[in-house]
């Protein structure tokens, strides 16, 4: 009877320990918010889907937990009284402890991420690719003002200098990619960022994605991609 019972404790702490370990602790604050809910959101298939909520009144900090098997995107939402959530707060989560804290003002653009390993290579690929965005807004500004001003010739070549900056843009995700082939980011940002570009550029990242990475769940969606692209 003895060995049974020490049977069933071990099962019951392997369990345990197994449902920690893929367990994530997202705490943090909305400077300014009185009142409004909080959502914790993922996408399922085509749709975004509510994994928990919490209710804010009076007191800014919020806490949420969830099962995170591996690292993806997930979303912080807010919800103020009766309107349907517009403001979202898209991050990398993982089975750890994570704090986002942010403001009611600047919802989104003033939120600090921390604890996410994916996370941080986000915001640090962000940066490698500001300047291409920054150059692509002015670009367009420029293109606009061309086509309204009736100068074809420049518009030309300001639609040239846009096809530039982009593939210069893709060259980076996808260098940016092959050199963190360790981590879920790689795959995703492809799907994310480069899903337009030509296959050996989707191969070459693909091919270059560690066996753990290849099976996540972008490895597995940016192998589906390729294999769509090619037939």
């Amino acid at each position: 009877m003895k060995t049974v019972f020490g049977v069933f404790a071990l099962i019951l702490l392997l369990f345990s320990c197994s449902k920690d370990h893929n367990q994530m602790s997202l705490t943090g604050s909305v400077k300014g918010l009185k009142k409004g809910v909080l959502l914790l959101q993922k996408a399922n298939d085509s749709a975004i889907i509510t994994i928990d909520s919490v209710k804010i009144y009076d007191d800014e900090t919020f806490a949420f937990t969830a099962e995170v098997k591996e690292p993806e995107i997930y979303y912080l939402g807010l919800k103020l009284g009766n309107i349907p959530a517009k403001e979202y707060i898209a991050f990398f989560a993982e089975p750890s402890e994570i704090k986002i804290n942010t403001t009611l003002k600047n919802f989104e653009s003033d939120a600090v991420i921390l604890g996410s390993k994916n996370q941080d290579k986000l915001q640090e690929y962000n940066k490698v690719v500001e300047r291409y965005t920054n150059n692509n807004l002015e670009l367009i500004e420029k293109s606009f003002l061309a086509k309204k001003e009736g100068n074809d010739s420049l518009y030309q070549v300001l639609q040239k200098q846009q096809q530039r900056n982009m593939l210069g843009r893709y060259l980076a995700t996808v260098n940016f990619a092959v050199q963190n082939n360790n981590y879920e980011l790689a795959p995703f940002l492809m799907l994310s960022q480069a899903n337009n570009t030509q296959n050996k550029y989707l191969d070459t990242v693909y091919k270059s994605l560690t066996p753990k990475i290849k099976n996540s769940k972008y490895g597995k969606a940016l192998e589906t991609l390729l294999k769509a692209k090619k037939n």
